[in-house]
């Protein structure tokens, strides 16, 4: 039975499902802190309720939104689960966002609260009570604020309000690579679903099993780190070791008392590059998961011989949670690096054409989803919704791969880094595989930019490892000798980095603005 199919009288409310999953011994620790904090069980139930109770004496209107934007801690988490318990709608914002972006989430989303930082407090309650916003609470990372002061004075009981697996829960705001962002609405049963299907399909180990750990080191302003992490604890009555950041010298410490880690690329990448990272540090742990971002398979190799572990890759985003997986179980397949393994459990997903036409085995399309785990649609963009879903109800992803005749998702880019030079269409992700297989190659990004010939061309972006030197000619060279003509990059430029966002994508707009006069003349 399918969360969608349940009896309305059964609350649907993703807290009361996560409250269910706490241990029996609700004084055992739920949470340890990289500074040396224990919350337990009953201290993540009392204190959701006094911050739940709290929203409740503010008299805000059904679905109201609740707006964050504050540093990583156990007490931020609390306010999410307080929000879901509440029955009010979670709008996390990164950390990373600055004025303008927060005038717009707030002009967009209207939001009934407003909980920011104290060093943030005079600009962002200034823009939140000229939008109309009724209450602006500080949060700090050390347990300080104006909202756990009030919430201090609140009941530590509170019934769970009753929802719908329809009911909105969190609204995410896309990352805005091209126009503004969208706010993407996932419902109670949007994400329980996808939290219950994770939790089988990764063999999450309940105590009788031995029990599993999370080493959690990723933010929280986001779906890995604040569904795919958290959920998947909570829902699995899992112990979480709390990182306030990732620290690469901290997480092979932890991994001695953990059993599950979940990162993105640049986070493995570093951790490579920790001495102390061996086969003795991972010996205790059971999963690795990364996502959010490509994984180079240099890096997924690296780490198979270091620690002896498969790193499980998998694909999600904002407006689906997780929607593929590479295989835990040996029964269900291999591990594929390059690949983002395949449909999870309930899920379809499909690759078309342009027309809409199913293409062949192999063949190079959009990727479109249809399950319980995609999303009611976009905030306030009835047309934007319409636009992006099919006939038939499948959501089209915008991403652009391929499917084999396994079953397995790879992949290509996104639609929007198409490039299309002299009407022939080139996936930057193709050429970006040649280029890191080159020797003295760390990475690479291929972007279009305007050019008069052709319309568009691409420009490669490399970087190189430590130690080498790169010719970009010699990098042109070689890809002449694999690829066809049309795809070959016309300009190659070695680069100190590329510029990522806060969960590890690289940020192809930018570079498309910073190389967009490459071939204008003066």
């Amino acid at each position: 039975m399918t969360v969608s199919n349940l009896h309305p009288s059964i609350n649907s409310n993703l807290y009361a499902a996560l409250r269910a999953a706490f241990p029996a011994d609700l004084d055992g620790v739920a949470v340890e802190t990289d500074n040396g904090l224990f919350y337990s069980w009953r201290d993540l139930e009392r204190a959701s309720a006094m911050l739940a109770n709290l929203l409740g004496s503010l008299e805000l209107p059904t679905g109201a939104r609740i707006a964050v934007q504050v540093d990583k801690s156990v007490e931020a988490m609390l306010l999410y689960l307080a929000t879901l318990r509440a029955g009010y709608v979670f709008l996390p914002l990164n950390t990373a966002y600055q004025r303008a972006e927060i005038e717009y989430f707030i002009d967009n989303a209207q939001p009934s609260v407003v909980v920011c930082t104290t060093r943030n407090f005079g600009w962002v309650s200034k823009l939140s009570f000229t939008a109309g916003t009724g209450h602006v609470f500080t949060l700090d990372d050390d347990r300080s604020g104006s909202l756990l002061q009030r919430a201090a004075h609140c009941s530590d009981q509170h019934a769970v309000v009753h929802s719908q697996p329809d009911d909105l829960g969190v609204i995410i705001y896309t990352s805005g690579t091209t126009g503004r962002s969208k706010g993407a609405m996932l419902t109670h049963g949007n994400m329980l679903s996808n939290a219950q299907v994770l939790k089988d399909y990764w063999g999450w180990r309940n105590a009788e099993q031995g029990g599993d750990v999370l080493i959690h080191a990723l933010p929280i302003f986001h779906v890995h780190g604040l569904f795919v992490a958290i959920h998947g604890a909570l829902l699995n009555g899992s112990k979480m070791l709390w990182l306030s950041h990732f620290d690469p010298k901290l997480v092979p410490q932890a991994m001695r008392r953990a059993t599950v880690f979940m990162g993105v690329p640049t986070m493995y990448v570093r951790l490579l590059a920790e001495p102390s990272l061996n086969r003795e540090a991972a010996q205790g742990m059971r999963l690795f998961v990364s996502g959010s971002a490509p994984m180079l398979i240099d890096t997924f190799d690296a780490w198979r011989a270091r620690t002896g572990h498969t790193i499980l890759e998998r694909y999600g985003m904002s407006e689906t949670v997780m929607l593929t997986s590479n295989p835990y179980f040996a029964v269900h397949g291999e591990r594929r690096g390059g690949t983002v393994g395949l449909p999870l459990p309930g899920v379809s997903v499909r690759v078309c054409d342009d027309a809409g036409a199913s293409v062949p085995v192999g063949s190079i399309g959009g990727i479109e989803v249809k399950g319980p785990n995609v999303f009611k649609g976009y905030w306030r963009m009835p047309e934007k919704t319409s636009e992006e879903f099919t006939a038939d109800g499948y959501f089209r992803t915008g991403d652009v791969g391929k499917i084999d005749a396994q079953g397995y998702v790879t992949i290509v880019g996104r639609s929007k880094d198409l490039i299309i030079s002299g009407g022939y269409n080139v996936y930057p992700a193709e050429i970006e595989a040649c280029i890191n297989e080159m020797p003295g190659v760390a990475e690479s990004a291929v972007v279009g930019v305007p050019q008069a010939d052709f319309g568009e061309v691409g420009v490669a972006l490399v970087v190189a490892k430590p130690g080498c030197d790169l010719n970009p000619l010699v990098i042109i060279a070689a890809l002449k000798s694999t690829l066809a003509n049309f795809k070959i990059p016309k300009q190659c430029f070695v680069v100190d980095d590329l510029p990522r966002n806060a969960m590890g994508k690289v940020q192809k707009g930018l570079l498309r603005e910073q190389y967009s006069q490459t071939f204008h003349g003066p």
